[in-house]
């Protein structure tokens, strides 16, 4: 990319999307698909080297990491498991010709269908996958290892799958400490590991249980602890372990690594809802998109769009809808389907299961269009390159 250019990496349940933007963000370019219409989770990058990942897979295609060293324009797959296709094609030669197969072993056999999450963080490539694990990548994707020490904690004989499945969905890493990350699961809760990954620990206690024990949704707080169906988690930029989450009952805080978890609820329209997003610099400024609840559709309340910000770390919200549908709206916007740049004032960007991306270039105000007609968008991530000075 060149300077101060922004690509906004766009995952589908038809493939990967790459939206091309200029220094001033705009005059967006649409590319793609990409990936052989695999269904992608998530997408990840290495800006410095221009490297960019998409992991995703199925019941079909078995689960696998694709990477592209020339901004998007090609792509190759690493295969991490199984699937229906290798049945067929091991059994029908023709078939196996016509879809470019040849028998391999795969490391991690028929584990796991899907990878739905991926970090780049020092060199190390981090991947979830479904059904739960975590996976680390030294080399760029091209070969991997289990995390065991999360796939053998004591609590995973007992960890639920959400509608979802049970899927490793959010990987959070330290920009200090490269020992320090959390990891999200749906439906088991929050886990943190400040040794590398070797052990870990459950953080899922409430800071106050007593507020909590008005909820009556199978989902919501009790016995202690916050609902395990975490739905996305961010840590907050500076110094401390500042974390949010959208659970699927809620919107919390947590000034503790996780250790104990505030409600900050109070002021949404709903409990309900899946992205959160914080601001690159300010670690009290966060973004969340309520839907009006589990059972009720999915969609925004009353049907007229909103990404609610707060700059207060939560004690205060406010709905912005300048350039959101108000009339009407029924999309849906899922867990890693939310993103952001570093530019001042920061970008925001989120994308639907109708197949739109907008995108916000001050911090929520105002909102545009800026791809539509996509398959459902299943991930939105966004790198940048640094502008000349």
């Amino acid at each position: 990319m060149a300077a101060g250019q922004l690509q906004v990496l766009v995952g589908t349940t038809k493939g990967a999307f790459v939206i091309d933007g200029d220094s001033g963000r705009s005059g967006w370019r649409v590319r793609g698909p990409f990936c052989d219409g695999w269904a992608i989770n998530h997408l990840a990058a290495d800006p410095g080297v221009g490297t960019l990942w998409a992991g995703g897979g199925g019941d079909w295609n078995g689960a696998g990491v694709w990477r592209s060293d020339d901004g998007g324009e090609s792509w190759e797959v690493t295969r991490l498991t199984g699937g229906t296709i290798d049945d067929w094609a091991a059994q029908d030669a023709d078939f196996a010709k016509m879809v470019g197969w040849s028998e391999a072993a795969l490391p991690f056999g028929r584990d796991f269908t899907q990878i739905w999450s991926l970090t780049f963080d020092r060199g190390a490539l981090w991947a979830g996958t479904k059904p739960a694990s975590l996976l680390r990548s030294r080399d760029g994707g091209r070969s991997w290892e289990r995390i065991e020490g999360l796939t053998d904690h004591p609590s995973a004989p007992n960890w639920d799958g959400g509608a979802a499945g049970l899927v490793l969905h959010t990987i959070v890493t330290d920009p200090v400490d490269p020992a320090k990350l959390w990891v999200g699961i749906s439906a088991a809760g929050v886990f943190a590991s400040e040794d590398g990954g070797k052990s870990w620990e459950r953080r899922n206690r409430l800071s106050n249980a007593e507020a909590c024990g008005h909820h009556h949704h199978p989902a919501a707080p009790r016995d202690g602890e916050v609902g395990h169906c975490v739905h996305n988690m961010v840590r907050a930029p500076g110094g401390g372990d500042l974390l949010y989450q959208q659970n699927h009952h809620g919107v919390w805080k947590s000034a503790d690594g996780g250790r104990s978890w505030e409600d900050i609820t109070a002021g949404l329209p709903s409990t309900f809802g899946f992205p959160i997003r914080v601001h690159p610099r300010d670690p009290e400024t966060i973004w969340t998109l309520p839907l009006n609840g589990d059972m009720a559709g999915r969609f925004p309340p009353d049907a007229a769009a909103a990404v609610w910000r707060s700059r207060d770390g939560g004690k205060s919200w406010q709905a912005q809808r300048a350039g959101l549908p108000q009339e009407a709206c029924y999309f849906t916007v899922l867990r890693q389907a939310m993103a952001g740049d570093a530019r001042d004032p920061a970008g925001v960007y989120f994308g639907t299961n109708s197949g739109s991306v907008f995108a916000s270039l001050d911090e929520g105000e105002s909102w545009a269009e800026i791809a539509r007609h996509l398959p459902t968008v299943l991930a939105v991530e966004v790198i940048e390159q640094p502008q000349a000075r």
